[in-house]
């Protein structure tokens, strides 16, 4: 599948917590990291969602917040993956910054060129993409 999201992680399910409304997927990706999502109930039975069901996370570049020195409980988004810069690209207004995570994992964030001057992002320094559980959408191949 091809879509417009810079962000795809594909895995498999690996718990399910039903809500009335909505329900909590947690997705464990090939390279080891476990993202969060939050999506309706329907659409988590739609899909037969359960503990083993292979699927895929998709996560917009727009939607990724970057921090730098920040510690896990200063922030309520339940997804943070920590890494270093690999590359950093300057456009007009705003700059493409790629994190290197665990397993070889990459996470693609769109931020202002302010924003990258003011972390001081650069090839090789720390960082931690950021995102919340509700910006993250899960699929399943047909």
């Amino acid at each position: 599948m091809r879509t417009s999201a810079r962000n795809h992680f594909s895995g498999k399910v690996t718990d399910v917590k039903q809500g009335a409304v909505n329900d909590e997927i947690l997705l464990r990706s090939d390279e080891g990291i476990e993202i969060v999502a939050v999506i309706t109930h329907g659409s988590a039975a739609s899909l037969g969602l359960a503990a083993g069901t292979a699927a895929f996370a998709l996560v917009k570049a727009s939607s990724i917040i970057v921090m730098v020195d920040a510690a896990d409980n200063q922030v309520s988004a339940r997804n943070r993956l920590a890494g270093t810069v690999s590359r950093l690209t300057l456009g007009a207004v705003n700059a493409e910054v790629v994190i290197a995570v665990d397993g070889g994992a990459e996470v693609v964030a769109i931020v202002t060129n302010e924003s990258a001057a003011r972390l001081g992002l650069a090839a090789g320094k720390p960082a931690t993409a950021i995102f919340k559980a509700s910006s993250v959408i899960i699929g399943v191949d047909a």
